[in-house]
């Protein structure tokens, strides 16, 4: 576990060069409930999702982020380990670390599974906020927006 000693709750960030023109910034904000290592992990899946982050990017190495980020090595090392294992990114010995080529290796009742357990947890996390179910669905259709891609019904014109 790795403690961040400064005295902020400022988000700060980090800037890893990976192909010309494209820039990596993952914040850390150290008053978020979530351990470094998951702000990390979250960071990255939302960056690939959105197409930020294209298969075939190199990311920092280990060393390199956790200096950027100003972090242990060993939470930079389980985040990417997380990423590894979920097959989103992988490491190449002697290269570096790579964005893998999108590929749905989970089947549609363990998809189904994970979705309604993040469900779970939305519904257990806000329940005590006192928000209208309205709400609460805009502000995940807000969330999920910029991840939306379009289906071919979406381009169809009627």
């Amino acid at each position: 576990m790795c403690s961040d000693t400064r005295d902020t709750d400022e988000p700060h960030s980090s800037s890893q060069l990976l192909r010309p023109g494209e820039v990596l910034v993952i914040e850390i904000t150290p008053g978020d409930p979530r351990p470094i290592f998951r702000q990390i992990v979250d960071g990255l899946r939302r960056s690939i999702a959105r197409g930020a982050l294209p298969p075939g990017s190199r990311l920092p190495s280990v060393r390199g982020l956790a200096l950027q980020l100003r972090i242990s090595l060993n939470t930079v090392a389980k985040a990417y380990t997380q990423l590894i294992e979920e097959g989103l990114i992988e490491s190449r010995k002697g290269v570096g670390v790579f964005v893998c080529e999108p590929k749905q290796r989970l089947s549609e009742a363990e998809r189904l599974r994970r979705l309604d357990e993040a469900i779970e947890s939305l519904v257990n996390a806000t329940l005590s906020l006192g928000f209208d179910t309205e709400t609460i669905v805009e502000r995940l259709r807000t969330a999920h927006a910029p991840l939306a891609q379009p289906t071919p019904d979406d381009t169809k014109q009627s």
